[in-house]
């Protein structure tokens, strides 16, 4: 089954960009050729306005063939000086392509946002409230309380919960770094600075839901014990050390009466169904402590504020894919933390299988969370500016814009056909780790 809801995400997602394209270019008068639904041998198709609709064999995605995209290539393997013909894309004028290109990745965002609507209007969104504060801490003493709805976290504008999640996946608090939080409480906005609380202990590196629910891992610490042993986000935890743990609430009260201590701990674990075992061995280390919680649960709300928080979950999931992209020239993710085709249907697949437990209301739900969160990123990787994407030729077509003239057409192509191919490689290698990581260690 989660093949199959894959592979329909997939496809709604790669349609509705090329839809983007369609619509666009039909209303700057370029002429579309073709524009189908899968790839492959035709199985059906009918002819209206001068543009094949297609049915085709393989239902993956679909494409937009438009007239005159590409230049014509002359026997001798150069590229023909002839004019573009009227109507084809290349005779368009340099804003009026740039429009069709950036429409694909637009419409990636338009369908994100409008599984938003659907998400948030049902279950609500994420306020970023303060659910708890630690009495002895060093926040409590610096004012803040139960109920503040943070505005703002270590200079970063906070509109929603997982705003302060994303600032501790890109970033770490350090024992003595300063805290910074704006909050609000009864309409009045204020400011706090505090040293956090640290503490020294052996640790795993993991979070997890500490509730009746299935132990399921949140998040694994970079370079932590538990990366290194190959366990991931989406694993649940099912024993430690040979005694069964049924719910994360459990597993917390298990680490609650075995205190760490340095010795190698045995976790039981499963993916995917599947049942595997691994040993780790705790790190002794600084335990910095926020000193309070935030809150990641959902409510309900207005139908404008439903809108305001369609956008503001649309902004947070590109800015999370720029910072993404970002940390892979920082070093902090490696190529081996990027998922193709394969690694993002054993997410789907994981997804669905703990949401269809909760009802079909919320497996709907996390499948329509999954849709935004996919459709954002590759409208936010498409134009990135590499030959090759869309954000490549749109680089060119601003480049031409600039000098008055286009880029040497036979250089455009090579670069092309160079990075298409650097592409490739690179699909192939992440393939194969995902064929990799779909196994235990």
């Amino acid at each position: 089954m989660k093949w199959i809801i894959a592979f329909l995400i997939f496809s709604l997602l790669v349609l509705f960009h090329e839809f983007g394209h369609f619509l666009v270019a039909r209303l700057n008068g370029v002429a579309v050729e073709e524009f189908s639904l899968g790839y492959g041998p035709r199985l059906l198709s009918f002819v209206k306005g001068g543009t094949r609709y297609s049915l085709k064999i393989l239902l993956f995605g679909g494409s937009c063939r438009m007239k005159g995209m590409l230049p014509e290539w002359t026997e001798d393997g150069s590229i023909s000086d002839t004019p573009p013909e009227e109507g084809s894309f290349l005779a368009a004028s340099p804003g009026r392509r740039a429009a069709i290109v950036f429409a694909g990745p637009l419409f990636n965002f338009i369908l994100a946002f409008l599984g938003a609507l659907i998400v948030i209007s049902v279950v609500g969104y994420d306020p970023a409230l303060v659910t708890h504060v630690t009495e002895d801490s060093h926040a409590y003493e610096a004012g803040l309380r139960q109920g503040d709805l943070v505005t703002s976290f270590m200079g970063h504008r906070v509109s929603i919960g997982r705003d302060i999640d994303t600032w501790f996946l890109f970033d770490d608090l350090q024992e003595g770094q300063p805290v910074t939080v704006t909050y609000e409480r009864d309409g009045q906005k204020q400011s706090i600075s505090y040293i956090p609380d640290s503490v020294r202990r052996y640790m795993l590196g993991l979070t997890y839901n500490a509730d009746d629910s299935e132990a399921v891992i949140n998040a694994v610490s970079v370079k932590s014990p538990l990366e290194s042993a190959g366990v991931r986000a989406g694993d649940v935890i099912t024993a430690v050390n040979g005694e069964p743990v049924a719910t994360g609430e459990a597993l917390f009260q298990y680490f609650a009466d075995h205190p760490m201590d340095g010795s190698a701990v045995n976790l039981s674990l499963s993916r995917g169904g599947r049942a595997w075992e691994t040993e780790v061995t705790p790190v002794y280390t600084d335990d910095v402590r926020l000193g309070f919680a935030y809150n990641l649960g959902r409510v309900r709300t207005t139908p404008v504020r439903t809108v305001l928080y369609g956008l503001i979950e649309v902004r947070y999931w590109i800015v999370s894919t720029v910072k993404s992209v970002g940390s892979l020239f920082t070093g902090r993710f490696s190529v081996n933390d990027l998922s193709g085709p394969v690694g993002v249907a054993d997410v789907v697949g994981t997804t669905y299988e703990q949401a269809k437990k909760e009802g079909p209301l919320m497996t709907w739900m996390n499948m329509i969370n999954l849709v935004i969160l996919l459709s954002a990123n590759l409208g936010v990787m498409n134009l990135l500016p590499i030959p090759a994407l869309d954000g490549g030729r749109l680089l060119f077509i601003l480049i031409e814009a600039v000098r008055g003239k286009p880029v040497n057409q036979n250089v455009e192509a090579a670069l092309q056909t160079a990075v298409a191919l650097l592409l490739i490689v690179l699909m192939v290698y992440i393939f194969y780790h995902d064929l990799t990581m779909l196994l235990p260690h």
